[in-house]
């Protein structure tokens, strides 16, 4: 293994409290030293003006792979993410088959050997994704996942959400709720208010999203077992999460870069790239999302990456749910949150690496010596275009289209190695 040595950069590491002007040695693909002291090294970066800190780890990622790779799959998902400063992600398990067996794990696994980023594995809470069996949750912990999700899908049986909520701390995993009431739901393509009215489109309720999010936190209190909220977009859910944290409740939480920066005010365009679930939502429920993220209601930033062709998401009210976001996270995040005053920059690093990687108790996060150098370097500063022709990954459907954004990945280190150079 070769030596790495990255100098003069703004190295902010969240677990060590640092935020300083410092060098990084990597040696053998761990953290060697993090000081102010110089060492020769096979491969040298000078990070003069860059921001240095722990791989972003994504929790919620959809591959599609196997079964629908026209979309992405293992790699070409990975590039994506090590152009975003991905080093860790969580693939989800809404796949065809579904990551409902042992053997789905093991192809997984395999094909993301000498993938551009780590990819853990959620295995699915009931099989086929149909809440009309339950998996095999010791088997699946034996093969290597480490969460439970039906995500794409909430659980519809709630015993069997109950089983895998008491089940999945003694098997070292976590479970992830997608928090939806199919009923409320009932087939909406966005969410339920003025612009649904305006365009004459079937609303979603906020209440859809609420009353699931509910069920989770009272089980979670019931049981007094953990329970990670995915995807949070309405003021209700926040409160809800604020709520049960007071009380003791074990909850975490994320919410995606889209729902602190659009509204639904972007489907007026009548582009299905703006269509995803849980549904852009009103200018009161992005306010409750960014508080949420500043007082610590929620703990995390995820993308809820979800590829989709181009011919998908030509029409808009057929389109399927879902938008891209792992390539625009971080500059989503700095230019959204940092450059407008409301997080600083250790704050949101926290939520999109050390946060999500001790929610999924992974080996991520920190840039302490010792760990695996998973790194990213960025520039706060620098302005780009969001060009869907210069995305890594197969499928171009971002909102961010087009945006101007700041603050762009420079290179991501997984391992030791440089895997991404922009």
């Amino acid at each position: 293994m070769s030596t790495l040595f990255i100098k003069n950069a703004r190295v902010i590491d969240p677990k060590n409290n640092i935020d300083e002007n410092l060098n990084i040695f990597v040696d053998n693909g761990k953290i060697a030293e993090v000081s102010k002291n110089v060492h020769s090294a096979d491969v040298e970066i000078d990070a003069n003006g860059m921001v240095a800190a722990p791989g972003l780890v994504d929790m919620h990622v959809h591959l599609r792979d196997p079964g629908f790779t026209q979309k992405e799959d293992i790699i070409t998902g990975c590039n994506a993410a090590a152009a975003g400063g991905v080093t860790s992600l969580l693939a989800m398990p809404n796949t065809n088959p579904v990551v409902d067996n042992t053997e789905v794990v093991e192809y997984i696994k395999n094909k993301a050997t000498n993938a551009k980023a780590r990819v853990y594995i959620a295995a699915a809470v009931t099989k086929g994704l149909k809440s009309i069996e339950p998996t095999d949750i010791e088997a699946l912990s034996k093969a290597g996942v480490i969460a439970l999700s039906d995500d794409g899908r909430p659980v519809e049986n709630t015993k069997f959400m109950a089983q895998a909520m008491l089940k999945a701390p003694q098997n070292n995993m976590c479970v992830l709720a997608h928090c939806e009431d199919l009923y409320l739901a009932d087939g909406g393509k966005i969410n339920e208010g003025e612009v649904s009215q305006k365009l004459g489109v079937k609303g979603i309720p906020a209440a859809a999203e609420d009353t699931g999010t509910a069920r989770e936190i009272a089980l979670a209190a019931a049981y007094n077992v953990p329970i990670h909220i995915c995807h949070v977009s309405t003021k209700t859910s926040v409160a809800l999460v604020r709520d049960a944290k007071a009380r003791g409740v074990k909850v975490t939480a994320e919410t995606a870069p889209h729902y602190f920066s659009l509204t639904q005010q972007s489907l007026l365009a009548k582009d299905a790239d703006f269509r995803m679930n849980p549904p852009l939502r009103c200018e009161d429920d992005v306010k409750a999302i960014i508080c949420g993220l500043q007082d610590g209601t929620l703990d995390a930033i995820a993308t809820d990456h979800a590829p989709h062709t181009p011919q998908e998401k030509a029409y808009f009210e057929k389109a399927p749910n879902g938008s891209i976001g792992m390539e625009t996270s971080l500059a989503v995040g700095i230019t959204y949150l940092v450059n407008k005053g409301l997080l600083s920059l250790p704050q949101l690093i926290n939520k999109m690496s050390l946060a999500p990687a001790k929610i999924l108790n992974i080996p991520a996060g920190s840039l302490s010596v010792g760990e695996n150098a998973d790194i990213v370097i960025f520039d706060p500063n620098e302005e780009f275009t969001v060009d869907v022709n210069k995305l890594h990954g197969k499928s171009k459907n971002t909102p961010f289209k087009g945006m101007k954004l700041n603050g762009k990945v420079k290179y991501t280190v997984l391992n030791g190695n440089i895997v991404y150079k922009d």
